[in-house]
């Protein structure tokens, strides 16, 4: 089952597309308006019609039960930037929200700044920031067909690193963590495919790792790790929505599965569409250290059409 686009939606999209496809040549400032246009991507939205809802729908004449379709697509909850001068957030207008404090000054590698040593020490402060599309993205769903909503608040602040100083800086206490200790266990990528970019745990601001994007990517899904789930050791908020009659959230983010989520770079260039780490995609080094990513996660939802929901049929 497909859904069809009408002529100004597909114009709408052709030319959102040609405005993103400028800005991958290049890196650029990130604003609030680029990071907006950037959530018009039809390759991150991946919509899908996946099934059908059933709902009992009673009046004072009697009960029938009708359906409703439903539909699967990914929403971008987030904005997550990973940076190494603490305070130089490149998404320029939330830079304000984590400047430098007493127990988070500085930043920046460990050892030199030559590319080719392996154990170069690095360190990335990250945030996790909800994405500003809001309505825009609603009505650019919408001409798909039912949208389901996201966690995310627009500019709300889930996970800011300078707040997180005991954890982000000090990898306490998930230094201990058998998932810190254990080579193999929660790796971005692997050794055995020669394509590891990094180790999820302990999930703070320090790795070892020679390639800049890939310290930020690892840097990235870490701060993506904490703030969807429950009950972590960070002072964050958590980014997850309650499931309900006829939606289901996203849940946890899982690295290399982008049946959990998927990342859209937005700088150093903006990208039209979405992958998971590691990805084979040209990866440019931010001049002063600063990545940004969107981070999208897959929503399933159907139109509420009774009183009560009797369950639903999944196509996929």
């Amino acid at each position: 089952m497909t859904c069809l686009l009408t002529a100004p939606s597909r114009r709408l999209r052709a030319a959102m597309a040609s405005l993103l496809l400028y800005g991958t040549t290049s890196t650029f400032a990130l604003d609030t308006a680029t990071i907006v246009a950037s959530a018009l991507s039809p390759n991150c939205l991946e919509y899908r019609v996946v099934g059908v809802c059933y709902w009992l729908f009673c009046t004072m004449f009697g009960c029938s039960v009708r359906t409703s379709v439903r539909v699967r697509h990914y929403v971008p909850d987030a904005v997550v930037s990973s940076y190494s001068n603490t305070g130089a957030n490149p998404w320029m207008e939330v830079r304000a929200m984590s400047m430098p404090n007493p127990t988070a000054r500085a930043g920046g590698d460990g050892t030199t700044n030559h590319d080719n040593e392996n154990n170069l020490a690095k360190f990335k402060n990250a945030d996790v920031i909800g994405h500003p599309a809001g309505l825009v993205f609603s009505r650019f769903v919408s001409s798909s067909g039912y949208t389901c909503q996201g966690a995310g608040t627009p500019f709300m602040p889930y996970l800011l690193s300078t707040f997180d100083t005991l954890a982000w800086r000090y990898n306490i206490p998930e230094l201990a963590y058998p998932e810190a200790l254990i080579p193999g266990m929660r790796e971005i990528g692997s050794r055995a495919a020669l394509n590891l970019w990094g180790n999820v745990y302990p999930r703070g601001g320090f790795l070892h790792q020679a390639d800049d994007y890939k310290s930020g990517a690892v840097v990235a899904q870490r701060a993506g790790d904490v703030v969807t789930r429950r009950v972590q050791p960070h002072v964050y908020q958590p980014l997850l929505a309650s499931a309900r009659a006829g939606y289901w959230p996203a849940g946890a983010l899982v690295e290399t599965d982008a049946s959990t989520g998927k990342w859209q770079e937005l700088t150093p260039t903006l990208s039209t569409t979405c992958a998971v780490f590691p990805h084979g995609n040209t990866r440019v080094q931010a001049r002063q250290g600063d990545y940004a990513w969107a981070l999208w996660r897959p929503y399933a939802c159907c139109q509420r059409r009774g009183q009560i929901f009797l369950g639903s049929v999944d196509f996929m």
